[in-house]
This record gives C-alpha cells, sequence and structure tokens, in this order.
C-alpha cells in the first residue's frame, strides 16, 4: 500500500510540473524507476503505460481551458507517433547495457535542458527562427517523439521550447498543445513496446501509482497553468533529474566513496537550491515589469 501512495503523490507531483511547464513527467518518472534499478526498457513502457490516463485527462482539461491550437496539435502528434514507435522498436533491440547508458545520459541532457531553461533562461536545444515556421512542426514532433520513447522521457523538453519558437502563441497554449499531443505518443509509444519485449515484468503497482496521481493533479494543473511560479519549480526539476541519473551513472562506473558522495549531492542541492531563489528573483521581477502602472 505504501508503494501505491508514494508513487501516487511522485506521480502527482509530476503531473503538476508537467501540465504547468509543458515538460517534466516522463523524464521524472523514468528518473525514478531506473534509479530503483527497473530495466531502462521496462523504466520507459511503464512511464508511458502511466501517461495513457494522465495525459488523456490533461489533454481534455487543456482542452476545456481553452489552451489547445488544433491544428499545431495534429501537424505535432502524427509526426510524433511516428518518432515514439519507431523510438520503442529501437530500445527493445538494443543491449540492457546499452540502453541503461543510453537512457541516463538522454535523461542528464534533458535535465540540464530544463534545469538551464528555467535557472538562467537560455536554451539547450536549438529551434529554427527564420523562413516558415509551420515547415518545422513535422521535424519537431518526429524527434520529440523518438527521443521520449529511448529516453524514458524527453517529449516535453523537446516540443514544448521549440513551439513556443516557432509559434506566436502565450505559453499556456503551447503547454497545452502539447500535453494533448503527448496522448497521442504515449499511445503509439505503448504499441510499440508491445511488439517487443518490454510487456515482461513491468511493475504494475508503481505504474498504477503514477497514474493515479498524475490523473487526480491533471484538471488542477490544466487550471494552474500560466500562474504558478515556473522557473524555479523548473529549476529544482532540472536539478533533481541531473543528480539522480548522475548517481546512477557514478554507481555503473564503479562509485565513489561514500564522503565523496555526500560531499557532492550536498554541493548539487545547494546550488540547486541557490540558482532557483535566483530565478524566482528574476521571475517575479520580470513579472512585476509587464504590470500596467497606475496612473
Amino acid at each position: 500500500m505504501w508503494i501505491l501512495v508514494a508513487f501516487g503523490l511522485a506521480g502527482g507531483v509530476a503531473q503538476l510540473v508537467d501540465g504547468t511547464l509543458g515538460m517534466g513527467f516522463g523524464v521524472t518518472s523514468a528518473t525514478v524507476l531506473l534509479f530503483m534499478g527497473i530495466a531502462p526498457v521496462t523504466a520507459s513502457a511503464a512511464t508511458h503505460a502511466a501517461k495513457l490516463p494522465t495525459t488523456f485527462i490533461s489533454g481534455v482539461s487543456h482542452w476545456r481551458e481553452g489552451n489547445v491550437d488544433k491544428a499545431v496539435l495534429i501537424r505535432v502528434a502524427v509526426p510524433g507517433a511516428v518518432g515514439g514507435f519507431l523510438g520503442a522498436v529501437v530500445l527493445t533491440n538494443i543491449s540492457l547495457a546499452s540502453a541503461k547508458g543510453w537512457m541516463s545520459g538522454l535523461l542528464i541532457f534533458f535535465g540540464l535542458v530544463i534545469f538551464s531553461r528555467f535557472g538562467f533562461g537560455t536554451q539547450l536545444i536549438p529551434t529554427p527562427k527564420n523562413g516558415n515556421s509551420a515547415r518545422w512542426l513535422s521535424p519537431i514532433g518526429l524527434l520529440g517523439g523518438f527521443v521520449d520513447a529511448t529516453g524514458g522521457g524527453g517529449w516535453g523538453p523537446v516540443v514544448t521550447p521549440s513551439l513556443m519558437t516557432v509559434t506566436r502563441h502565450e505559453p499556456r497554449k503551447v503547454v497545452g498543445t502539447v500535453n494533448a499531443a503527448e496522448f497521442v505518443v504515449a499511445v503509439s509509444v505503448s504499441s510499440g513496446f508491445l511488439t517487443g519485449a518490454a510487456q515482461h515484468g513491468i511493475p504494475w503497482l508503481p505504474v498504477l501509482g503514477l497514474a493515479l496521481g498524475g490523473a487526480i493533479m491533471a484538471p488542477v494543473a490544466a487550471r494552474l497553468a500560466g500562474r504558478l511560479p515556473h522557473a524555479p519549480m523548473g529549476t529544482m526539476v532540472g536539478g533533481l533529474v541531473i543528480l539522480t541519473n548522475g548517481i546512477t551513472i557514478v554507481a555503473a562506473l564503479g562509485g565513489l566513496p561514500g564522503w565523496a558522495d555526500a560531499v557532492l549531492i550536498a554541493l548539487a542541492i545547494g546550488v540547486t537550491g541557490l540558482v532557483a531563489a535566483r530565478a524566482w528573483r528574476r521571475e517575479r521581477a520580470e513579472r512585476a515589469a509587464t504590470l500596467p502602472t497606475s496612473p
């Protein structure tokens, strides 16, 4: 029972982050499962199984809030589904050691993407800035779906900042469209895993907890999109993903003395806290600057 409750809380927090920032559920969930020792293919399959109800409810909730652009949704979701299916098939056909290194490396990269975006306001993933922006929607969806399947997460970190660059929508509409499209991608990725061996040994109790927590939080997150402080939330999520997957990789390479682990973890937490506090002050200053001044 405690496993169900713990993963329910984790799923709720992950969906709150994903539903308001447009990224985070897959990266966070896959990180937790990988840290538990779950095989990479199984971790990604479990994460996408949990995404099925959460992304559906999140997409419907964002739709009701008017946060979804139907034209962009179709042009991103369809190629995203293709890329997701191919990524799932690829991941089920590579060795366990290679898969673990690939997934941990991808999750660290996306942790850095999230951390730099919200902590420092910079983008590590280049996005097109010239020409007809509509032509980039399909490639963005295809890439986002592929890395989402092979990394256990990554749809949001790839697609959300890209759409903010190639469209003129306000952030809440980008977040809503990305969340709605993610359901289509999750269905396709899950189908891809079912053609391989990932259906065996999936930890269904954690999946159920993640799904329940995420489903309960999805409507709340859709309503709060654009209202919560994005910068500190995104910074802390990115820092947590980097730290956890860093520990996994160091352990796979032979590990460090206990005192070294403790020092590095404390340092990482301290730096993340300082950057998050600074990002929060910057965000508040930016919001204050956009408020109309009284005559």
